[in-house]
């Protein structure tokens, strides 16, 4: 019996993941609140969006790409509630947009996840 397809294949796999991704960061590097902070640490975004890209790929089931070291990478840039809700919500109108909506709500809910540990990791570095 041939296993179900993994949530980074039903996405459209890496060329899906980098087209979501590509449209996310575009938003995220022109918003009010958290493209600053993004512009200020960022210099190379085509390496950045790879970077990420890797993370999300483990993920969702596809290759491992991502090194670690996620969170201690957050802990400097003294992140407060509203940059993670604009960041989620971002993320929530990505995902809705472009995925259907099973691999939308998957996708959400790790992101969910994820903001929860880097809230809890970056307000103990307060």
């Amino acid at each position: 019996m041939t296993p179900p397809p993994t949530l980074y294949e039903r996405i459209g796999g890496h060329d899906g993941l980098h087209l979501l991704l590509r449209r996310f960061y575009a938003d995220v590097r022109q918003h009010h609140e958290i493209g600053p902070i993004f512009a200020a640490h960022i210099e190379d975004w085509p390496a950045h969006l790879e970077k990420i890209a890797g993370f999300w790929s483990g993920l969702t089931g596809g290759p491992a790409l991502y090194g670690g070291g996620m969170a201690a990478r957050h802990i400097p840039l003294r992140l407060e509630e509203p940059h993670f809700q604009a960041w989620l919500g971002l993320w929530h109108r990505h995902c809705e947009a472009h995925l259907p909506a099973k691999e939308a709500a998957e996708m959400i809910a790790i992101a969910e996840s994820i903001g929860q540990r880097l809230r809890a990791i970056t307000g103990a570095h307060r």
